[in-house]
């Protein structure tokens, strides 16, 4: 997990990099970062501060749409039933690396339920 420090170090980089001229690709590339990250150090650094609800709601909607976004790939998924697909083996044991590394994250996130929501919980 990144922490705040690194973060805050991360957004001043990236600011610095697109003041040269930089493109987020070209940021990305050297900071070893995905270009949605450089984009969005380049919107919050434009941002003005929020109160602490503003924040809270914002996150809020941010889960909602991951969640949403998440629940949507898994359908694709299922529904593109790739484990029948004919490919190469090569191909279907990434698919299948993949797959098991995300169901991986997403069992993190489903257990971290139990910490913060028990009554959600089973």
């Amino acid at each position: 997990m990144t922490s705040p420090a690194e973060i805050a170090d991360r957004r001043t980089r990236v600011r610095q990099l697109a003041q040269t001229g930089a493109s987020s690709r070209q940021i990305a590339d050297q900071l070893g970062v995905g270009k949605d990250t450089v984009l969005r150090d380049l919107r919050q650094q434009d941002a003005a501060p929020q109160s602490q609800r503003d924040r809270l709601a914002r996150r809020v909607a941010q889960a909602e749409e991951a969640v949403r976004q998440a629940c949507a790939a898994a359908q694709a998924v299922t529904d593109a039933r790739p484990a029948y697909a004919f490919t190469d083996d090569e191909t279907a044991e990434r698919w299948r690396r993949t797959l098991r590394a995300a169901a991986a994250q997403l069992d993190a996130v489903v257990g971290a339920f139990a910490d913060y929501y028990p009554c959600a919980t089973d």
